[in-house]
């Protein structure tokens, strides 16, 4: 049976169907259908629609969703036509008659009451009770399945598949012999039920089957091209679907990983930058525990480790290729920042003066001024601010020198005590906090994401490109108010430039306890729930507005397992891993260990 005759190639104009005309032709359906007793083969494929005859006395809340969500092209269409209150009232009194009358002819002939009559006679009193009270409504209901494959052999074994996750939800199906045209018709977007196999329920029955939802994400609608990019995610341990996610096709390429300690939040980082790198993505990783120093080892990337033996940093830098005239201003405003961590609160107004002041002396004795072409002399040092001062001779300002001691002659200074020794560059550049004691944890990954974001930052004559930023236990950089507001400019920035920001933290309280926190995850498209601890549940519960079964899934979760939310979208997932993949983004677990 031809649907779409197809028109040869010379006619043009008025002789071309405004279907092909806009290349509506392959979305609208086959060029022809081929009508068998037990199927139909629309186009180079095959369909076999499935009735539903049967249904259980008792549905719970989403019966449908094992049907919803079977790994393969599964069309669902229901139908509901409800009936007037009139018409409800007239069959649920037939009904109760036919019911009476059996129990009553049971019992004139001596035989025991039928356990099922007296439920479904109760169950029609109460229901009519209720109709009558307009507490339901009626409607007539046609449930519909229709399977379709490559190939005959294909069709045959997911219609035995297909009937079998049907009966393990106590549905009764029947094949539509010689009907199968107008099942497939049935199943179409045309609103037209050509079968009229009904069944009357009631509204707490119908409601029941929705929402009509899967628990895979959406997928492109027919005629819309896939998405190009993305990454694997992992598995749908409910549908054994394909977790795919495109974290650049989103609002933004922020994310947030929130997980108790040995949920696997490392390891499902570790997998993203592997396949991130493997797009072209340059990754910048912010390592408080060297836990990415092999996977850098063996993508031959930089490993600087903040802390070691004559690595510095000299925060008063200005990048070589930076010749905005604003540069100057950017340095000196970061060092405020960096000072205010290194204090762990924001100095008091005469002091943060004196300190600007200083900035300024500091820059001037090297002979850097707001003219770019000085901008390649030797920058100052933060014992260079202290002596400027020193040098004022004001308390506000020998008081903030005197704080300052420990960070540029005491015990703190090796990370600031000389010019910068290392430029770390490459697709992937690990800032290693490790060796760092914790007094100096806070500043040295403030120090490090300066760094990236100058990079981020920089002017580029082309198109840049992508740039991936991992805080991981990002708690540090939070509990200091000055850290975590430099956190969120940057989480804020990063969309402009081409980059995302991910935020790994363990300590949930640190990141949902403030507004910044709070901003931070507001502003992450992508977020990513793992294993929590029982004692956070209900905070994070109450922030993602998770489900009381979601939030259950998360108590319960294995290594890996958790949520993925983005705005409506969310999916459950399981990270995997290549043999290979598993090797360099484990940690304490065996090669062999899944």
């Amino acid at each position: 049976m031809k649907l779409f005759p197809r028109r040869p190639p010379a006619q043009t104009g008025a002789d071309v169907s405004p279907a092909a005309s806009v290349g509506l032709a392959p979305v609208l359906g086959p060029a022809s259908v081929v009508n068998l007793p037990r199927h139909v083969q629309p186009g180079d494929g095959y369909a076999a629609t499935l009735i539903v005859t049967g249904y259980p006395a008792e549905v719970g809340v989403a019966w449908l969703d094992p049907l919803l969500a079977w790994p393969g092209r599964l069309d669902v269409a229901v139908y509901l036509d409800p009936l007037t209150p009139h018409a409800a009232a007239g069959r649920l009194r037939r009904q109760r008659a036919r019911l009476e009358s059996s129990r009553r002819v049971d019992t004139e002939k001596g035989r025991l009451p039928d356990p099922a009559a007296e439920a479904a006679a109760d169950d029609a009193a109460d229901l009519a009770d209720r109709v009558a009270r307009g507490q339901a409504r009626l409607f007539r209901v046609g449930l519909y399945l229709c399977v379709h494959a490559p190939s005959l052999g294909e069709l045959q074994e997911a219609v035995a598949h297909v009937r079998a996750v049907a009966a393990s939800v106590l549905l009764d199906v029947q094949p539509a012999t010689w009907r199968q045209l107008q099942g497939w018709t049935t199943s179409l977007p045309l609103a037209t039920d050509t079968i009229g196999m009904r069944r009357v329920m009631d509204t707490d029955a119908v409601a029941t089957m929705f929402p009509l939802a899967s628990p895979d994400l959406p997928a492109p609608l027919p005629g819309e091209p896939a998405p190009e990019g993305g990454l694997l995610y992992g598995l749908n341990p409910d549908s054994n679907g394909v977790v795919w996610w495109d974290r650049w096709n989103q609002h933004n390429a922020n994310a947030v990983v929130l997980a108790r300690s040995g949920s696997g939040k490392s390891y499902f980082v570790k997998l993203e930058v592997l396949r991130s790198l493997a797009a072209g993505v340059h990754v910048s990783v912010i390592d408080p525990e060297n836990e990415y120093h092999r996977l850098s080892d063996a993508v031959g990337g930089t490993t600087l480790a903040l802390g070691a033996k004559g690595v510095r940093i000299n925060p008063l830098d200005i990048a070589p290729g930076d010749r905005r005239d604003d540069a100057l201003t950017r340095r000196a405003l970061f060092l405020h920042t960096l000072v205010a961590v290194l204090l762990g609160e924001q100095p008091p107004p005469a002091e943060r003066a004196a300190l600007d002041t200083a900035i300024i002396a500091a820059y001037t004795a090297a002979g850097i001024s707001n003219d770019p072409g000085t901008w390649r002399r030797q920058a100052p040092l933060l014992r260079d601010v202290c002596a400027g001062l020193d040098a004022q001779d004001s308390d506000p300002a020998r008081t903030l020198a005197a704080r300052l001691t420990p960070w540029v002659s005491g015990s703190f200074k090796d990370l600031f005590d000389g010019p910068t020794t290392h430029v770390p560059g490459g697709q992937l550049v690990v800032w290693s906090t490790r060796q760092l004691p914790d007094e100096l944890r806070a500043p040295g990954m403030l120090i490090a994401l300066d760094a990236i974001w100058r990079d981020i930052d920089a002017p580029t004559g082309g198109m840049p490109p992508r740039r991936l930023v991992i805080v991981d236990e990002a708690w540090v950089l939070l509990q200091d108010g000055a850290g975590a507001t430099f956190l969120y400019r940057l989480s804020k920035s990063a969309r402009k430039r081409r980059a995302g920001v991910s935020v790994i933290t363990q300590d949930v309280g640190d990141l949902l306890g403030s507004e910044l926190g709070q901003a931070v995850i507001a502003n992450a498209a992508t977020q990513i729930l793992l294993r929590q601890a029982a004692q956070s549940v209900d905070v994070v519960a109450d922030t993602f507005g998770l489900t009381a079964g979601e939030a259950r899934l998360l108590l319960s979760a294995r290594r890996g397992e958790g949520l993925l939310i983005s705005g409506t979208h969310r999916v459950g997932f399981q990270a995997v891993a290549s043999r290979t993949e598993h090797r360099l983004c484990s940690g304490d677990l065996d090669v062999d260990d899944a």
